[in-house]
């Protein structure tokens, strides 16, 4: 028995579909391949999926914009006409939105308010309100901001001078002086006040003096200073 006849009709299923898509797709561009083979031939295929996705092939000998130009010269079409003249409209409103906001910014400055009557001169006023109202909220918030901060660098920097005054404090109450014998002291300058300062008046501490007492006992020691 023979193969069927498929009936050429929009597949529903969307699974389905895209498969046969993705199968015919690739026989049709393998089709284009052997012709630019065999034939010698310049093939140029743009595909573009229910989904939106878009397919090419063009032959490696040439370009696209070229078989376009020469499709433009055998059929006396002009394909870039339509997209030119979109390009031109388009063009055309970026400028005239440009020179509104440049003519509102002049406005702003206080320049071009001859054209304007009460009431835009009104709304002008009232949108020129609003704007200062804005930049002001915004200038307070910053200068908030910024005391905050210095105001917290300025404790950190209380804080770490505190800190370092107990550190001092408690190192200067743990340092001990010794014991000075102001006797003596007052005995060698009153030495070196006569002009003699050879003359040293030495007085010993009572232990070292119990020492020397019982170092007598083994030997006797003098002390000559020149």
């Amino acid at each position: 028995m023979g193969r069927g006849k498929i009936e050429i009709k929009r597949i529903e299923n969307s699974t389905n579909r895209q498969v046969t898509y993705s199968k015919r797709r690739a026989g049709i561009v393998k089709k284009a391949k052997e012709l630019t083979v065999l034939c010698d031939a310049e093939v140029s295929l743009l595909m573009v999926s229910s989904t939106g996705k878009m397919h090419e092939y063009i032959s490696p000998s040439c370009t696209h914009k070229n078989l376009y130009d020469r499709y433009q010269q055998a059929s006396g079409s002009n394909l870039w006409q339509p997209h030119y003249e979109r390009m031109q409209d388009t063009l055309q409103k970026l400028k005239e939105v440009n020179n509104k906001l440049r003519k509102e910014i002049r406005q702003r400055n206080g320049e071009d308010l001859d054209e304007l009557s009460f009431q835009q001169l009104r709304g002008l006023e009232q949108n020129m309100e609003k704007s200062v109202e804005c930049v002001r909220n915004r200038k307070f918030h910053q200068i908030s901001t910024s005391t905050d901060t210095y105001k917290k660098k300025i404790k950190n920097h209380e804080e770490t001078h505190n800190s370092l005054l107990r550190e001092f404090e408690e190192r200067d109450a743990d340092f001990s002086f010794p014991a000075l014998d102001f006797e003596g002291d007052y005995q060698s300058t009153i030495g070196f006040a006569t002009g003699n300062p050879q003359i040293f008046a030495f007085r010993l501490q009572p232990k070292l003096q119990s020492d020397l007492q019982d170092e007598e006992a083994y030997g006797s020691y003098g002390l000559s200073l020149a």
